[in-house]
């Protein structure tokens, strides 16, 4: 069985400055997949690729066999990939039903949609609670669970989450990993997470990789990585 997302030997520059620089990875259905590495590794930029928002120079993305680099960002939304970007997105006027309905702007079943927002409502209270409120008004804890839910309001295949712990106060940070793993195991969403709570990614995903400077340094079983000298020194701190 093929992955159901391939990216194989891809480059990326920003104007003369490359990114990535022959990154070679895989994600299978069902599995929860970490991107681990310091600022400017190229994890974000692994996102901005597949989602269309940055074109790749040479090499190829395939979601479930199929070509999608050169895709429109919409086009590849609709084939099943969410992302939810870094910096907690929210349109902060709008309420949280508002900015949730925001998610579902490519469905067009209304029934579905209800359903949708009512399974998002009760994976996350703390929304329900905040529904008629504006966006903008709420922690920063409570808008990153606002973008999760306005992302699987898309009914992704596959959800992309770029640093989803950052600047969350740690008992949130725990909220949002359980979140992770319960979307994944409940709602059989396979999961690419860029993090660099490298601790955090690594006991939450199947496998991972590390990335240095564009390219991929060590990849393999996270539990594996959670335990190797070098990912120990290099991301964990020098310490577990």
């Amino acid at each position: 069985m093929s992955p159901l997302l391939q990216l194989s030997n891809v480059e990326l520059y920003y104007d003369r400055v490359y990114a990535l620089k022959r990154v070679s990875l895989d994600l299978n259905e069902g599995e929860t997949v970490a991107l681990i590495g310091a600022n400017g590794a190229g994890k974000s930029s692994i996102l901005r690729a597949i989602t269309g928002l940055r074109r790749i120079r040479s090499g190829s993305i395939e979601f479930r066999g199929e070509r999608i680099d050169g895709m429109a960002p919409d086009a590849i939304v609709k084939l099943g990939i969410a992302m939810v970007p870094e910096g907690r997105r929210v349109f902060p006027h709008m309420s949280v039903r508002d900015n949730l309905l925001m998610g579902a702007f490519a469905r067009r079943d209304a029934a579905g949609i209800r359903a949708t927002l009512e399974g998002v409502l009760h994976r996350f209270p703390r929304l329900r609670e905040r529904y008629r409120q504006a966006a903008g008004t709420m922690s920063g804890g409570e808008q990153q669970m606002l973008v999760i839910g306005r992302a699987l309001m898309a009914r992704p295949t596959l959800l992309l989450l770029d640093e989803p712990s950052l600047g969350i106060a740690p008992k949130l940070v725990q909220d949002i990993a359980r979140s992770i793993v319960a979307i994944n195991r409940d709602e059989r969403v396979s999961v690419l997470l860029v993090e660099q709570n490298s601790r955090m990614a690594l006991r939450i995903s199947e496998r991972a990789y590390a990335l240095s400077t564009g390219s991929v340094a060590l990849s393999g079983a996270s539990a594996e990585l959670l335990a190797d000298e070098r990912v120990k020194q290099l991301y964990l701190g020098g310490e577990l």
